[in-house]
């Protein structure tokens, strides 16, 4: 299969062996100066002076020492409508720690409550049943893709929950944890510890170039030596909607190993065991699919649960993605002494889904969830509430949606032409396009 799949999780920060690379710096003519002076906790100040007098100009701007190169797209810098247009710089180390965010949340918001948890499943379950069981009683093609829309949704749900207790947020009982998550991860065929290692590399390389783990960048070397045909499949819709199954195989460009595989260097050796277990629930659960097919049919099958399991994976690439991609202003990516846990967090999104927040346990508040995983998603709306005054600028503030979030596949299909790869060099860098995908020609 091609290499274009995206990646979606996450373990363990991987070693820091890249060397520290050349920042080069384009300056202006010789006749401009640069003074730089700090004012405030957002960044710095530059003004520029022209020496002959004959200009007299200065720029209010918070931005990188480099000077947008022809060819690279999009800005570095972000315009603060609502500081009087003044520009911040995203990728200006913030003015707080982490220890000060922990410390706006309130207490309540860490507490998890294993019977609320649960009581979510039991809803989850019920319905996904409920669906089930109306569609195959009124098994009619108005029905059909009602249910399918709705039943993908709510595999979508049972992901999240799962999620939740990958991280450990759905109680502090680890069997407990472990039981609910292989029964609701198999029953959507991801293998729960294959995920939930891999699932925590993201979270602790978060906004690193390399060493993240979804849906990271493709620095540049990586990019050209892929042919035309894979970077069409990788940046063209509905493909990278479809990724998410073909990744738990195989990863994505420039990485290896596989989810399945006990030996895989996504995992260590203590690890093996649980991996396994993993992948035999996995497979007993496609066992029993290939059962059914021959008790109910094939096509009964597919419309009951292959279409909505496929309208999950849309669900969950689409999400993903765009809890770190498509924001208005380009956001930056790290390597080497510039990343931290914290800057890196700090360049997720929160989104808004309308009707949806509620269905999927409000997994669009993901700027707190990705600095603190721990807080279950019940907690997570009013933690981000408390967390606000702290983030400040930080914090982009996600578009309100209407009932169903249609708008953000407008702002999908816009990232998806623009944010192609990232230069090989640099410790701060933004995503840049390449003209042959975005329709235009230099």
């Amino acid at each position: 299969m091609a290499s274009w799949v995206l990646s979606e999780c996450g373990l363990r920060p991987l070693p820091r062996i890249y060397p520290k690379p050349r920042t080069g710096t384009t300056t202006f003519a010789s006749h401009i100066k640069l003074r730089i002076s700090r004012t405030d906790l957002s960044g710095s100040s530059i003004s520029l002076s022209n020496i002959n007098k004959e200009r007299n100009w200065a720029l209010r701007v918070s931005a990188p020492l480099r000077i947008q190169t022809v060819g690279e797209e999009g800005s570095e810098r972000t315009t603060d409508n609502n500081n009087g247009g003044e520009f911040f710089d995203p990728g200006t180390p913030p003015p707080f720690k982490l220890s000060g965010i922990r410390a706006a949340i309130p207490k309540h918001c860490w507490v998890k409550n294993p019977w609320k948890s649960m009581s979510y499943v039991v809803r989850d379950v019920a319905i996904v049943f409920g669906l089930a069981a109306a569609a195959a009683y009124f098994n009619n093609w108005v029905v059909w893709p009602l249910y399918w829309f709705a039943q993908s949704t709510m595999f979508w749900a049972l992901f999240v929950l799962g999620h939740d207790c990958g991280h450990g947020s759905f109680s502090n009982n680890h069997k407990l944890n472990s039981v609910v998550g292989h029964i609701l991860h198999s029953s959507i065929l991801v293998p729960y510890h294959g995920w939930r290692i891999s699932h925590r590399t993201h979270h602790q390389n978060h906004g690193h170039v390399e060493n993240d783990e979804s849906w990271h960048p493709i620095p540049e070397k990586i990019y050209n030596s892929l042919d035309l045909a894979t970077k069409k499949l990788r940046f063209t819709l509905p493909f990278p909607l479809l990724a998410y199954p073909f990744y738990l195989w195989s990863r994505s460009p420039g990485k290896k190993g596989s989810h399945f595989d006990p030996n895989s260097d996504l995992f260590v050796p203590s690890e093996k065991k649980d991996v396994m277990t993993s992948t035999l629930c996995w497979t007993a659960m496609a066992a029993l699919l290939v059962g059914l097919s021959f008790v109910m049919g094939p096509f009964q099958v597919l419309k009951l649960y292959g279409i909505p399991y496929w309208g999950f994976v849309m669900w969950l690439d689409l999400v993903t993605y765009l809890h770190h991609h498509g924001h208005d202003d380009k956001l930056p990516w790290y390597r080497g002494e510039e990343w931290s846990y914290l800057r890196g967090g700090l360049t997720t999104l929160d989104r808004d889904y309308g009707w949806i927040n509620n269905i999927h346990h409000d997994i669009g508040t993901h700027v707190i969830h990705h600095l603190f995983p721990q807080i279950p998603h019940y907690h997570l709306v009013e933690a981000t509430e408390a967390a606000k005054p702290v983030l400040g600028k930080y914090y982009k503030e996600p578009k309100k949606s209407g009932p169903l979030p249609f708008y953000l596949l407008g702002v999908l299909i816009k990232s998806m032409k623009q944010d192609h790869y990232v230069s090989d060099t640099g410790d701060i860098v933004y995503y840049r396009t390449d003209p042959q995908l975005s329709g235009f020609q230099k």
